[in-house]
């Protein structure tokens, strides 16, 4: 994320200092450190548009609530109304999943030294904006979630007087008038608060993402460059002259050293999925095959107790969301797989050694996405490019509760003794994104909701750390479509100034729903208000990005045209010029005019066209590019990303 503590936007808007986060979740922990006010010294105890309360509740009194965690409501006449004859375990806003403690300490825990999951990531954990004051409201119970909840929930969240609401947690397959996050945020955009969201974990399984909702930020999943490893020692680790070191991956919980053990590598038990030949087998470390089953091959070997220890082979050319290890094992790759055995074969007496309990930074090409972050079009409102952004998903050390399981030593279960989790998700990205967000209130309070969200996709790089286009693990490392990461990973230094912005005001919303054969009545769902009108309905909105669609059953080499309008807001210097770049997909044409924007002052706005020619692609391929306007000083880039896809794209 690049955030530095002297430089840049952490500095700029205070760490966050006032800016109000509210959490749309599971509940929050608030005896964890990452809730703690230690440190936070505020001009005043609370700010003075805060309206919320510390509501108290089964195990959660009021005095849990400080000068971090300002909030904390919960909602439960939806799940007692499904749940008539059913006791809630938790009859409070405390969490009892984890998922909401998790989430919340992203946006904007506290500073807490000594954080790290079984020795694993350990440093100093901190949020996004980590003076950010924090409300939990719950809505997620061990009972089940139901919509009437939720709409509470984000509805009390906006008349408490949040500024940004996180809510990792979306709705499949409903249309926006029956999406209780796509109603609740319209009333929170009506508020100029942003509503950052999760995109979903639908892959590999197809389903499309969630949250593709018009005026919310819709965040995908990226990987970023940290792994956990366990060093591999071929040779005696006393004789370091005559050793060989691998590197590999490994999340094995305890404090422990496989020292000098006979390393072996047998065709009859390389599969490592029979407990009698295993059982067989001497006291050893064992080379064990890929066959795709990694999760059954640890469960066999840890239900031995001859074997000390195992490496285990992925043939996938990164396992970047590998994220389990319940026996002492490594995990490397096909090629030091060669080594190995290599080694063993020229070896009168091989010997290795696992060390566990590493992590490595720096060494990856990051970011890439995920393999399970949901892909766009958005099913419910295809006419707007989604996800958005792409932000740090996989493997986020977090708060969580301390009396959850959180690793296995065979079949023994583990708490995580610091309180604190690894896990993955665009539940995790999201609120890496909320946070950023509530940066950029603090050093923009005259921003609207989506000035925040255009200037976070406007600077987004789509470019990893070795400056190729960032890849896409879930389809085969290739580069990635915008369909998957949106306008790319956020970098939140840049959208501190991002010298353009989209904006986009509730009738522009209005007059896109008025477009999409929705009737009033399913207009006024959503709205909630008559004060709206359909005079200029157009699919159309003023967004920092670009989509057209084909019909792939349309004679192919049928030339299809689709035109757009945007209009962008100088927050920059006072008096500048833009010039435009295309690069346009591949076979597309991309005209825009005028060709350069000249502004006298700031908050001027100025208007330009884009007018997409492209053949309708029997193959249904999704195409893509961008357009970029420079400034003439070179100070600022806005980018925005363009698609042409199938109408198929994401079903």
């Amino acid at each position: 994320m690049s955030l530095n503590p002297s430089t840049g936007l952490w500095p700029a808007s205070k760490f966050g200092e006032d800016v109000i986060i509210g959490v749309i979740d599971t509940g929050i922990w608030p005896e964890s450190p990452s809730f703690s006010d230690h440190g936070m010294i505020y001009t005043s105890k609370l700010p003075s548009k805060w309206k919320g309360t510390c509501q108290e509740g089964q195990d959660f009194n009021s005095s849990l609530c400080n000068s971090k965690l300002i909030g904390a409501r919960y909602f439960n006449k939806g799940v007692k109304a499904a749940n008539p004859n059913a006791t809630l375990t938790m009859n409070s806003a405390r969490d009892t999943i984890g998922h909401g403690t998790h989430t919340t300490s992203t946006a904007a825990g506290n500073y807490v030294e000594g954080a790290s999951f079984f020795g694993y990531a350990d440093g100093v954990a901190r949020g996004m904006a980590p003076r950010a004051r924090v409300a939990m409201y719950k809505v997620i119970w061990d009972e089940g979630r139901y919509a009437s909840d939720v709409l509470a929930g984000m509805d009390q969240a906006v008349a408490d007087g949040v500024d940004i609401i996180s809510i990792s947690m979306g709705f499949d397959g409903v249309p926006l008038y029956e999406d209780p996050v796509a109603i609740a945020s319209f009333g929170a955009m009506e508020k100029e608060i942003l509503v950052s969201s999760s995109a979903g974990n639908g892959e590999p399984r197809g389903i499309p993402l969630h949250n593709g909702i018009p005026w919310m930020l819709t965040v995908a999943a990226g990987n970023f460059d940290r792994t956990f490893a366990a060093s591999l020692t071929l040779g005696n680790s006393n004789d370091k002259e005559q050793q060989r070191v691998i590197v590999g991956r490994s999340m094995f919980p305890l404090d422990a050293w496989v020292k000098n053990e006979t390393l072996i590598y047998n065709k009859t038990l390389s599969k490592c999925d029979s407990l009698e030949l295993l059982s067989q087998a001497p006291r050893a470390i064992i080379v064990c095959e890929d066959t795709g089953f990694l999760d059954f091959q640890m469960r066999a070997i840890s239900s031995v107790t001859n074997l000390a220890g195992a490496v285990f082979v992925s043939n996938d050319p990164s396992p970047v969301e590998f994220e389990f290890m319940s026996c002492p094992g490594v995990l490397i790759s096909a090629t030091e797989l060669a080594t190995v055995i290599h080694y063993i074969n020229s070896s009168d007496n091989p010997i290795a050694a696992i060390k566990f309990r590493q992590t490595v930074t720096g060494k990856e090409v990051a970011p890439s996405v995920t393999d399970y972050t949901s892909r766009g079009p958005s099913p419910n409102c295809p006419a707007v490019l989604k996800p958005d952004v792409m932000a740090p998903g996989s493997l986020v050390l977090a708060s969580w509760i301390p009396d959850d399981y959180t690793a296995a030593v065979g079949k023994n279960t583990l708490l995580s003794s610091e309180g604190f989790n690894l896990i993955s998700g665009t539940s995790m990205a999201c609120p890496h994104a909320s946070g950023v967000a509530a940066l950029l209130r603090g050093v923009h309070p005259e921003w609207s909701h989506a000035a925040i969200r255009s200037a976070m996709m406007t600077t987004a790089t789509e470019l990893d750390s070795s400056m190729m286009p960032i890849k896409d693990v879930g389809q085969n490392f290739t580069v990635a479509s915008p369909l998957a990461m949106g306008a790319g990973h956020i970098v939140p230094n840049l959208a501190m100034d991002p010298g353009l912005v989209y904006d986009a005001a509730p009738q522009d919303y209005v007059s896109l729903l008025c477009s999409m054969n929705f009737t009033r009545n399913q207009i006024m769902t959503i709205t909630r208000s008559n004060n709206y009108d359909c005079a200029n309905s157009s699919l159309d909105l003023n967004y920092p990005s670009f989509v057209a669609f084909y019909d792939k059953n349309v004679t192919t080499g049928a030339m299809l045209k689709h035109r757009f309008r945007r209009v962008v807001t100088n927050v920059g210097a006072a008096a500048t010029t833009y010039k435009v770049k295309v690069a346009p997909p591949e076979g597309v044409k991309v005209a825009v005019w005028p060709q350069s924007l000249v502004f006298g002052k700031k908050n001027e706005q100025r208007d330009y066209y884009v007018e997409i020619v492209y053949p309708s692609d029997g193959q249904g391929r999704v195409l893509y590019g961008s357009i970029v306007w420079s400034e003439e000083s070179g100070s600022h880039v806005v980018r925005s990303p363009i698609v042409v896809a199938p109408t198929s794209a994401g079903k």
